[in-house]
């Protein structure tokens, strides 16, 4: 130790006294022995200790940070500990000054600066600063945010992937507020968890129209629980184009699509017949295929039932209902449902559809007698979930739900 030894400072300083006394009075020291609290720090590396020190591997992120002071002729005055980024780890001070442990978790693989101060029992000041870093993590969770990034329509939902199960009320909740989403214009939104690995943000409304979307994860290093760990993510960027909207009534055999909140056409249809009735609902816009092949053996009939290229098909559901051109039924469009539950108009209108709307776009059915659209499992139908019921599914803004993922549809086209 640097500093001068208690016994022979406390003899230095009875000395200076005794003879200083006589001659100056009212001087209760002698010139060139400084107050202890105004002297140099003393190097304190043999007053204390921490955790993971003199062993040369890193800290465990799994464990709080723990500093002792050693004996019993010093104490810790205080202690501060950053990472590389100058963010501070909080952490408690014992009242006699012998321990400082972290109340916060370390992040794995990071690395921190440790300062600790301290005072002997004469109340000189001593000081270590020590860095060191933490152990990469060995499970990592990895999220995967969608869509791909580009523009969309205004109820495109968020969806974040993970790379493994997820349970835990709590482990889900460090996950969630790590998980972030922000638009211009700003809108509140919620995560929802689908099911274990997947979650889905939306706000209570549609997207305003023309937003830039952001998705970004601060859950690298950060520890989630039972040993998992935050990893990479890419970012995501989004925008939304015009508000645009397709109410098909299927009891009076219309379409009429909206571009904010304006009809800008109304589309003769036909839906699904009885026994194929169309599902009721908000559904989004999948994907567009200019031509594709439908059969009907797809959807439980008969091999030679019908086998067709259709043209300018729009999907909305992962079961393969679509809206679609539809010749053969150009009779009955504007009168009677005639499908087997996808929405059919003629080429031209079919042609502009498809032309018009964007993955993402709404296409909202009524008075169909089907069932109702799944909120998921069969496509996006997010929209049809109540604000409150959303929220229910969030660990964080008023519960959690680990519901299974619904409506395991086969993967089949419907005409």
């Amino acid at each position: 130790m640097s500093h001068t030894p208690r016994s022979l400072r406390s003899r230095a300083v009875l000395t200076c006294a005794l003879l200083v006394a006589p001659l100056i009075a009212g001087v209760s020291g002698c010139a060139g022995s400084p107050d202890p609290l105004s002297a140099k720090p003393y190097d304190a590396a043999d007053q204390i200790s921490f955790s993971g020190d003199g062993d040369g591997r890193k800290a465990d992120p799994d464990k709080p940070l723990e500093v002792s002071a050693k004996g019993d002729d010093s104490r810790i005055t205080d202690v501060t500990a950053t990472d590389a980024a100058g963010r501070y780890v909080r952490g408690e001070l014992a009242e006699d000054g012998k321990h400082w442990r972290s109340t916060v978790p370390l992040a794995a693989g990071a690395h921190y600066t440790l300062k600790v101060s301290t005072e002997d029992s004469n109340g000189a000041p001593g000081r270590r600063t020590v860095d060191f870093s933490t152990s990469s993590a060995r499970r990592l969770l990895k999220v995967t945010f969608g869509p791909k990034a580009g523009e969309y329509g205004v109820g495109q939902p968020i969806t974040a992937k993970l790379s493994r199960p997820v349970k835990d009320p709590s482990a889900r909740a460090v996950i969630e507020r790590a998980l972030k989403v922000d638009s211009r214009p700003a809108v509140e939104g919620v995560w929802h968890w689908v099911d274990s690995r997947n979650l889905h943000y939306r706000p209570q409304e549609y997207w305003p129209a023309h937003a830039t979307i952001t998705a970004h994860s601060n859950l690298k290093g950060i520890r989630i629980g039972g040993g998992l760990y935050g990893g990479d993510a890419k970012s995501l960027r989004l925008t939304t184009g015009d508000r645009l909207e397709a109410l098909t009534d299927s009891g009076t055999h219309q379409m009429t699509v909206k571009r904010n909140g304006v009809p800008i056409r109304t589309i003769p249809i036909t839906t699904g017949m009885p026994g194929f009735d169309t599902r009721n609902g908000i559904k989004v816009v999948l994907a567009k295929e200019s031509a594709v092949r439908m059969t009907g053996a797809s959807i439980g009939l008969g091999a030679g039932s019908y086998d067709l290229m259709v043209y300018w098909a729009a999907r909305v559901t992962k079961s393969g209902e679509y809206v679609h051109a539809a010749p053969w039924s150009t009779g009955s469009q504007g009168y009677a449902n005639v499908s087997h539950g996808c929405t059919g108009m003629s080429t031209a209108n079919a042609e502009w559809f498809f032309n018009t709307v964007r993955l993402g776009d709404i296409v909202q059915v009524v008075n169909s007698n089907g069932d109702d659209m799944a909120a998921f499992g069969n496509g996006y139908g997010d929209w049809n979930m109540a604000w409150t019921d959303w929220r229910k599914g969030s660990a964080v803004s008023g519960g959690q739900s680990d519901a299974a993922s619904a409506d395991s549809a086969r993967l089949r086209p419907q005409v």
